[in-house]
């Protein structure tokens, strides 16, 4: 991606998300708004009950999960909808033999259940508010949108009900450049999201080239081997093309040698090579 780019892509990348937030404002009140809302930890609940005030209750739901309403006690309300608690409560009452027919009405004073956590780059990082079902762009949306120093991707970490957890790798230019609404996927709460921040990164260019050394570039545009030739001032007369060595080291720490005919590269009779942070690319002699 060509660097003077950036901030063009980053300002249309905001406009998507106003867009995608715009799509849900009608989710962001009144307070009673959403049926699909589900009910979370410390949310601030107002219970109403039609001709029956001795009920009516205002209660934080605990950490874990429940309230006490009046002459009826505790009742567990996380993961419900607005809709399906206000059935509970009625059903409740009707059970305990309280009332006949109750109407039962339910308002959510202050959401502080169904948090999800957007780090990296974005411009307010911090705990975002899931009100109904919202995704990656809107969320991100709320947290002020992406900076210009985004990464190449957004890593969706999700923590299951057994302890264990999923990471969801979402390429951003696919989601926010490429418009690619398969990977603008509905969040859940408790999920983690990180923005990758771009970073600088080093390639090593050795031996034939006129201007051997380190290349600092952006993780996002790693060259590929004959990028980084072109960058390192390309070959000299006596450099061996055919024979173009990559030092790699794997996560252990192993390293591994690839060797390149560059030369055919160039030719276009093979196709150009990825380097990764840390390559060193070795342009030997040419032994003639």
């Amino acid at each position: 991606m060509n660097p003077d780019h950036r901030p063009i892509i980053a300002l249309a990348i905001a406009a998507l998300c106003a867009m995608a937030a715009a799509g849900f404002a009608q989710e962001q009140v009144p307070a009673r708004f959403a049926a699909d809302y589900k009910i979370g930890p410390n949310d601030y609940l107002e219970i109403k009950v039609a001709q029956g005030e001795m009920f009516n209750t205002l209660a934080r739901v605990t950490e874990d999960g429940k309230i006490t309403i009046n002459y009826v006690g505790e009742v567990i309300v996380e993961k419900l909808t607005i809709r399906e608690l206000e059935k509970k409560l009625a059903q409740l009452l009707i059970d305990k033999h309280l009332m006949q027919d109750p109407q039962v009405q339910v308002t959510v004073k202050d959401f502080q259940g169904n948090l999800v956590s957007v780090q990296g780059a974005v411009k307010e990082p911090g705990f975002v508010q899931l009100i109904g079902r919202q995704t990656l762009m809107q969320v991100i949306s709320k947290a002020g949108g992406i900076t210009r120093d985004y990464g190449r991707e957004i890593l969706i970490i999700r923590y299951l009900p057994d302890g264990t957890s999923n990471a969801l790798h979402i390429p951003t230019g696919d989601l926010f450049v490429k418009g690619e609404t398969k990977f603008d996927v509905f969040l859940q709460p408790g999920d983690i999201v990180n923005v990758q921040v771009d970073r600088t990164v080093q390639i090593y260019v050795m031996g034939q080239v006129r201007n051997p050394g380190a290349l600092s570039v952006l993780e996002s545009q790693i060259p590929t081997i004959t990028q980084a030739i072109a960058k390192a001032g390309d070959f000299t007369e006596r450099a061996r093309k055919g024979h173009v060595v990559i030092r790699r080291k794997d996560s252990k720490g192993t390293e591994r040698e690839i060797i390149v005919d560059v030369s055919a590269i160039l030719h276009n009779k093979a196709k150009d090579v990825p380097l990764m942070e840390n390559d060193i690319v070795f342009v030997p002699q040419s032994l003639f």
